[in-house]
């Protein structure tokens, strides 16, 4: 729901949803705020001095009084907890328990670790929990850390005005997100750590006061200790398993820092109505015939690695394309051929390959 209400539509008593967050207005008397009731924004700001909300989560809230109606400039809405409301992730599918511990934790002020094989959804997840959540999402790619340093800053060189070399130090989001939080201490910010195991444990070690009851980093730049404002919190992901290069043990002091979350791909039903909302073009049969097929590839004993989202959502972009009108049945082997057994190493044709396998299940699945 999208608009504005008008102040005599706002009635005391009557019940709405709202996402509450810290009052950043002192002398107000009232712990949050809101802006919005039932996704439409409000006329005066809403407040509420209940300490049992939590913040940025949706809340059912009643109106208690709505201060001077007739100034547009002046006055308040003020409301009362009914309940709080569970998130709700758009566009993702999470298992029910699993967000409903996720909401505890993220409630908690608690890091977390999505641990999960990849292209079953993590970096979505955790984009849509801080869209669900009303937080500013940073996204930070661990596996361009060597040094320690690079969380927080890289160093460039550069040409000075005489065309000698300077070296700078060039502050990363990470450390840029830092400093706008404790800017702005209103505003929560998660930091997504992605690929956290493709950087080395040395440097990882940086983050472990960053994680832990210290919260602090050091800044490279001002050779000093930065505290981690209050209104910051942390999901890193991670891939683990023989089938992925370049990455490292994560030992037990680091994952001591986390809550673990594992994570798995959807299952079928979910994964095809997901992909049927968002390439609503596609008749529904052909999508589950592409999430089916990916189902059993997933299901395969004989590969090490599983087959991403990413894949399926492919074949479905690629299977709605007006150069694909009318062909979609036609060339559906060959589009899964491309946008699947591509993504497994060796050749569709040879049976020994991981690729082979795959393009075996797909034949297989679809009757060639």
């Amino acid at each position: 729901m999208s608009g504005k209400w008008k102040v005599e539509e706002l009635h005391v008593g009557a019940v709405h949803e709202a996402t509450f967050y810290p009052n950043p207005v002192d002398g107000t008397g009232f712990r949050s705020r809101a802006t919005h009731l039932d996704g439409k924004r409000t006329p005066k700001v809403v407040l509420c001095d209940d300490a049992r909300i939590p913040p940025g989560t949706p809340c059912q809230v009643r109106i208690t009084s709505v201060t001077r109606p007739e100034r547009s400039d002046r006055g308040v809405i003020e409301v009362e907890l009914v309940k709080a409301l569970p998130f709700k992730l758009e566009g993702v599918w999470l298992d029910p328990i699993v967000s409903k511990k996720l909401q505890i934790l993220l409630e908690s002020g608690l890091n977390v670790l999505l641990d999960g094989p990849q292209g079953c959804g993590k970096t979505v997840v955790a984009r849509a929990i801080a869209t669900a959540l009303g937080m500013d999402f940073v996204f930070f790619n661990c596996a361009a850390v060597v040094e320690a340093t690079d969380f927080l800053a890289t160093v460039q060189v550069r040409a000075s005005s005489t065309g000698a070399p300077v070296t700078d130090f060039v502050k990363t989001d990470f450390l840029n997100a830092l400093e706008r939080a404790a800017m702005e201490p209103g505003k929560r910010v998660l930091i997504f750590l992605d690929e956290l195991n493709r950087c080395q444990e040395t440097a990882r070690n940086v983050l472990m006061p960053a994680l832990d009851a210290t919260r602090r980093v050091f800044n490279p730049i001002t050779n000093a200790f930065l505290p981690i404002p209050g209104n910051v919190q942390f999901i890193a992901a991670v891939n683990r398993g023989a089938e992925f290069s370049g990455t490292f043990g994560i030992d037990a002091a680091q994952l001591d820092r986390f809550a673990p979350i594992q994570m798995t791909y959807p299952p079928p039903v979910e994964e095809a109505k997901l992909l049927a909302t968002r390439h609503p073009e596609l008749a529904h049969s052909l999508v589950d015939t592409v999430v089916r097929v990916a189902d059993r590839i997933r299901q395969s004993p004989e590969l090490t690695a599983g087959l991403s989202v990413r894949a399926t959502d492919e074949a479905c972009i690629v299977l709605k394309h007006p150069l694909i009108d009318g062909q979609e049945r036609t060339m559906l082997p060959e589009i899964l051929r491309s946008s699947f057994c591509g993504r497994f190493s060796g050749r569709h044709d040879d049976a020994g390959s991981d690729a082979g396998v795959v393009w075996a299940i797909i034949a297989d699945a679809l009757d060639l």
